[in-house]
């Protein structure tokens, strides 16, 4: 599979000023863009929905907007921790020392959130509601949950995650982690999963910090 150049998370200063909602018009102007485009298993899941992420950060939070359009919408779970990743969902997978330690951060199109941290994919640390408080998210599509419609739909959701939270600290310099940026949607009409960085398994498997990506946090 053809790899994707590693990506630069650019330190805007802006972002210090800027509401949740500002963030998103920062990030792409100034922001860095990646395509969620590996489509790793195609032959079972060859549904391809747009995908793009922005990123930036100012020291404090690592700021993320996927933008999707796609053919079917589904927003079903509300709660914290809920299996988000059935409805239409995106995912923010990191690895803050480069090893197999890593979050993952799934967020459904109305901003419901499931978030762990992990060794392997099963037996998760979940985050729990104070800690999953301190992520701000916006999502175009509102917070009120509906059943799946099909049509074409634009949307996009953009969150704010503490480097704290995630074990680091920004002191000036670059800071190398590894990442993966995911979309999904397992319980919809077409069902798919895609992958910024390629993910070499059988089946689909978005738990594999060895085909996360390169990712710097650029210095000031």
């Amino acid at each position: 599979m053809d790899k994707p150049s590693p990506l630069v998370i650019p330190y805007l200063e802006q972002l210090d000023a800027s509401n949740i909602t500002d963030a998103t018009s920062i990030l792409h102007e100034h922001g860095n863009r990646v395509s969620v485009d590996s489509v790793n298993w195609k032959s079972q899941f060859p549904y391809h929905p747009l995908t793009a992420v922005y990123t930036g950060h100012n020291g404090s939070y690592i700021f993320i907007e996927f933008f999707v359009r796609c053919n079917f919408l589904r927003a079903v779970n509300t709660n914290n921790n809920s299996p988000v990743s059935q409805d239409s969902c995106v995912e923010f997978f990191v690895s803050p020392t480069g090893d197999n330690f890593y979050f993952n951060f799934e967020l459904n199109c109305i901003g419901a959130i499931n978030a762990s941290c992990r060794s392997e994919r099963h037996n998760p640390t979940r985050l729990n509601d104070e800690q999953l408080a301190r992520i701000i998210r916006y999502a175009s599509c509102g917070t009120r949950p509906f059943n799946e419609v099909e049509g074409l739909f634009s949307w996009s959701i953009t969150m704010a995650i503490p480097l704290d939270l995630i074990g680091l600290e920004f002191k000036g310099e670059p800071i190398q982690i590894k990442a993966n940026f995911n979309k999904c949607a397992s319980a919809t009409s077409q069902p798919h999963y895609l992958s910024w960085w390629p993910i070499d398994t059988p089946s689909p498997d978005f738990h594999q910090p060895s085909f996360f990506g390169p990712v710097t946090l650029a210095g000031k």
